[in-house]
């Protein structure tokens, strides 16, 4: 059950990583990308950086702290979500309809 709940946590701070990345530091970028997208151990990322472990540790857990706060204000993550949950259901109900089917795919590709 743990490694789940790690798994979880890992696709989530992924998908926060995309949409937020942008308001990070390079730092904190950088030791996200390999923590998470790159599956760097912290002592791996800590010997990159010329840091301790403990270091690269409470920058990281800032960092999901921050994306999180950034979540909690500004929902994209949860708006993507349920946007998804609509575009499926219209899919299901489009039937044969190759309008509706191509205008969910230009839908999607905005994303």
């Amino acid at each position: 059950m743990k490694e789940n709940n790690e798994l979880i946590k890992t696709m989530r701070m992924n998908y926060l990583f995309d949409f937020y990345q942008g308001l990070l530091t390079d730092k904190q970028r950088n030791y996200l990308e390999l923590y998470y997208l790159q599956d760097y151990a912290l002592s791996e990322i800590a010997e990159t950086y010329h840091v301790s472990r403990q270091a690269v540790y409470d920058n990281i857990k800032r960092t999901d702290e921050l994306l999180e706060e950034y979540e909690t204000k500004l929902q994209l993550f949860n708006k993507f979500k349920e946007r998804q949950l609509i575009i499926d259901k219209i899919k299901k109900l489009s039937g044969d309809n190759q309008d509706i089917k191509q205008a969910l795919e230009s839908l999607e590709t905005l994303e």
